[in-house]
């Protein structure tokens, strides 16, 4: 039963596929069509990971450092000093992907 199943599926893709080019060809030509949609889809998704997960990170990192304050006093200008060294670090990465997300945004696919 199985396998009458898939060779009639794999038939009619066979005999679809010819159909669908021939169709094709009197239609006018594409102008990269599912490029924007894309293109908006992956800046969002992109942003909304870097945003999130930069949160997170900066999140851990002051916690971090705060505890290692809270441990050593006395070091606390070193350790304050590299925490503010690490979250620009950090926030770089949501910029970088702001700048990415930017150039999908605004700049016209190849056609």
């Amino acid at each position: 039963m199985r396998r009458s199943l898939m060779l009639t599926l794999m038939t009619w893709t066979v005999l679809s596929v010819p159909g669908l080019a021939v169709a094709a060809e009197g239609a006018a030509p594409a102008t990269g069509g599912w490029v924007g949609p894309f293109s908006v889809l992956a800046a969002g998704l992109g942003m909304a990971l870097a945003s999130g997960l930069c949160a997170l990170g900066q999140g851990r990192a002051a916690a971090a450092a705060v505890d290692a304050m809270a441990r050593q006093p006395g070091a606390a200008a070193r350790i304050q000093t590299a925490m503010i060294i690490g979250l620009a670090l950090i926030e770089s990465l949501a910029l970088y992907v702001f700048v990415i997300a930017a150039i999908l945004l605004f700049v016209q696919p190849v056609k």
